[in-house]
């Protein structure tokens, strides 16, 4: 009995040191945590919201800067939500008023919302603080803390996890090159181009590679995404002396179609979601190498396939990590870099960082015995545009077999759904609420005609979207699911009116010659003068019919 008894008070013992110990641990889980960046600023991890008094000034954007996932991922921000938030903060520690308080940047929200916090501080204090990436994480995880990985917008299981140090060391590695600078960086003309309605574009490289969504042979929606033609996209490329385009996906449109623009057009076809062979990568990597000027990059989202064949280009000449690589393609393209593609990048590091030391090593030797650089020759490439001067040859059996049409012609692939995704996402959601003068606006308008065409078809037809530019309506940024017409003839006209001022939206921010110029104070003014013959009424037929030529004519754009 008294052995039993002994057993039972033994077991009564380990179970309350157990639960004293579970709590305790709960209550360090639970109880707030505030961290020291400098003498005046703080982060803090808070389980409700703090509010300021007369000794310090407290502030949160946990509701004000969103990440717009695809589907599991929920981070980093992106780099104009960074841009803002680094004009928020600023703002404050320069202002006279809070000089003498502390000032407490806290999150109180999920894990999620706590890794894009801590992401967001530790990017800041590497930027403007001149902190070292190590040194800014080492407080970010002073008190024992721990934050969960980023994670990729596949539609399965995390294969490869990115940390917040990841994030802080490419924002040093972009600080370094050049790659990020606020001063020159204009967040309304970001945040214009990435929509799906504007050709869903991003600069990676500024001046170097520009991402963005595959163009289409004809200007319209499918699946929810508005697609553009290529000749939507020329004078934008002109403007920025972009001189190649590289597709990674299908034969979607005719690549003479750029071509006869005068761009040079490349084909490295490599199925969606996979990965791409040594050849593909060199055969890249040759091209980039030899391109005059900036490269536009594009697979069918401009995600997966264009993120991993850039990020293997950032670790060859700059000696990136992959981890690096990654990040930096994310925060200026959320979502890219999809699965199995993140496990190829970092395979490829190592063999890329030696090719990248003999090409550096090489080049050197070449300046030094003051020999000229010999490019634009690429030896055993048979099956890539140079120039448009294989314009004629004939597919080969190699070709016809690596590529099943049958597959996305009875289903949608992964580029499919991650383009529909983004266009469902940016039409119900806001990029922020801050105020115009933390943001520096840079105002964009649409042209007159795209905004007589518009007013012209929908006529006939009540709907509740305004058919006026993003810029030029108060609310328009914030548009919801409730503001989209349910179906019918809403629902038809909105297609059709979300796709004409997209177009005008894409030809007329790049300020070519037909409709836009800039004033000095650095944003646009419409230029622009058209009229339209609609008649005293247009039913939605005739509003088809008048939008299809008004496409015609917005495509077919005189060269310059």
């Amino acid at each position: 009995m008294k052995r039993k008894s002994e057993r039972r008070r033994a077991e009564w013992r380990k179970k309350r040191c157990s639960a004293h110990n579970n709590s305790g641990s709960e209550a360090e889980l639970n109880s707030d945590v505030y961290m020291e960046i400098t003498d005046q600023l703080y982060f803090a991890i808070l389980q409700q919201k703090l509010k300021s008094t007369s000794e310090r000034h407290c502030f949160c954007i946990d509701d004000e800067l969103a990440y717009e996932n695809f589907y599991a991922d929920f981070g980093p921000l992106n780099l104009a939500m960074f841009y803002r938030f680094c004009c928020k903060l600023t703002k404050k520690l320069k202002s006279i008023t809070l000089s003498r308080k502390k000032i407490i940047f806290y999150t109180c929200g999920d894990q999620k919302k706590q890794a894009n916090a801590a992401y967001l501080i530790g990017s800041y204090a590497v930027m403007h603080l001149d902190m070292m990436p190590g040194e800014a994480y080492s407080l970010l995880v002073s008190q024992n803390l721990s934050y969960i990985p980023f994670r990729d917008a596949s539609f399965g299981t995390c294969m490869y996890n990115l940390n917040i140090l990841d994030c802080l060391l490419a924002v040093h590695k972009a600080l370094q090159y050049g790659w990020l600078d606020f001063s020159n960086f204009d967040v309304e003309e970001y945040e214009h181009y990435e929509r799906a309605e504007n050709g869903d574009l991003n600069w990676i490289i500024p001046g170097k590679f520009l991402a963005f969504s595959g163009p289409h042979p004809k200007s319209k929606i499918e699946n929810g995404y508005p697609l553009h033609a290529p000749e939507a996209y020329i004078p934008y490329f002109r403007k920025h002396n972009i001189t190649t385009i590289v597709r990674l996906n299908k034969k979607m449109y005719d690549a003479r179609r750029f071509t006869d623009s005068g761009f040079e057009h490349h084909d490295l076809f490599f199925v969606d979601g996979s990965t791409p062979n040594d050849s593909i990568v060199k055969k890249f990597l040759n091209i980039c190498e030899n391109a005059e000027g900036a490269i536009a990059v594009h697979c069918k989202a401009g995600l997966g396939r264009t993120g991993t064949l850039i990020g293997c280009y950032m670790m060859k000449h700059y000696r990136l990590t992959a981890a690096e690589a990654i990040a930096w393609i994310r925060i200026c393209r959320p979502g890219s870099v999809i699965g199995p593609q993140q496990n190829f990048v970092e395979e490829k590091q190592n063999s890329l960082w030696v090719e990248g030391d003999i090409f550096r090593e090489k080049v050197q030797n070449e300046q030094e015995n003051g020999k000229m650089a010999v490019t634009r020759i690429l030896s055993g490439v048979d099956d890539i545009t140079i120039n448009g001067s294989n314009k004629n040859r004939s597919p080969k059996k190699d070709d016809m077999e690596l590529y099943n049409d049958e597959e996305e012609r009875n289903g949608l692939t992964q580029g499919d759904k991650l383009r529909a995704l983004k266009s469902k996402r940016q039409s119900r959601s806001s990029t922020g609420s801050l105020s115009q003068e933390e943001n520096k606006v840079h105002t964009r308008s649409s042209s007159h005609s795209a905004r007589a065409v518009l007013q012209a078809s929908v006529q006939g037809c009540k709907t509740s979207v305004n058919p006026l530019p993003l810029s030029e309506h108060p609310d328009s940024r914030k548009r919801t699911r409730t503001s989209l017409p349910a179906n019918g003839v809403g629902q038809s006209s909105l297609c059709h009116s979300r796709l004409v001022r997209s177009l005008g939206n894409l030809h007329v921010v790049t300020g070519d010659t037909d409709s836009m110029c800039c004033d000095p104070c650095g944003g646009y003014r419409d230029t622009a003068s058209a009229t339209v013959n609609t008649g005293t009424f247009i039913n939605l037929n005739m509003a088809q019919v008048h939008l299809q030529s008004f496409w015609q004519q917005t495509l077919c754009l005189p060269r310059t």
